[in-house]
C-alpha cells in the first residue's frame, strides 16, 4: 500500500500484511500517518491525494468562513475516530490556485477523494452526524 507521510509528504510503500498506522517514513522518519487533519499547500495537495491508496476527504476552508470555523472541530473530531481514511484541509485563502481548479464556489467545502478521482463532495457546515452519514455514503459509493 502507498501512503503519503503527513510529515514530509514523500511517497512510502507499506506492505500489505504491516498496519500503516504504525507505519514510519523511510525520508523522516516519522509516522507516515497522523490522526490529525494534514494541512496541503500548493506543492503538496496532488501528491497527497493522487499518491494515497486510502481514501482522503479534504475540507476547503477559510478564516473569515463561520460555518467553517464552527465544522473544524467536528472535522477534527471524526479525523481522530478514522483510521482509514486521511483527512487533510485546505486554506482557500493561502491555496488559491488548487481551491479553482478544485472548482470550489462555497465554504465549507468537504471533497472525498479516492486514488485522486473526486468521489464526492458537500458544501455547508455539517454537524458530526451528518458528515459521519455522507462519509459512509462516500466508502459505498468506493466498493460498488
Amino acid at each position: 500500500m502507498n501512503i503519503v507521510c503527513t510529515n514530509c509528504f514523500t511517497t512510502n510503500r507499506i506492505p500489505k500484511d504491516k498496519d500503516f498506522n504504525k507505519g514510519k517514513c523511510g525520508k523522516c522518519l516519522q509516522s507516515v500517518y497522523s490522526p490529525k487533519p494534514a494541512e496541503l499547500t500548493s506543492k503538496t495537495f496532488y501528491p497527497f491525494i493522487e499518491r494515497n491508496e486510502l481514501p482522503v476527504i479534504v475540507d476547503f476552508w477559510a478564516s473569515w468562513c463561520g460555518p467553517c470555523q464552527s465544522m473544524a472541530p467536528v472535522f477534527n473530531k471524526i479525523a481522530q475516530s478514522s483510521p482509514s481514511i486521511l483527512f487533510a484541509k485546505v486554506n482557500t485563502e493561502q491555496v488559491q490556485q488548487i481551491s479553482a481548479e478544485a472548482n470550489i464556489r462555497s465554504l465549507p467545502t468537504i471533497v472525498f477523494f479516492k486514488q485522486g478521482k473526486e468521489v464526492d463532495r458537500i458544501s455547508g457546515g455539517l454537524n458530526e452526524m451528518q458528515m459521519k452519514q455522507w462519509i459512509v455514503q462516500c466508502l459505498h459509493k468506493t466498493t460498488n
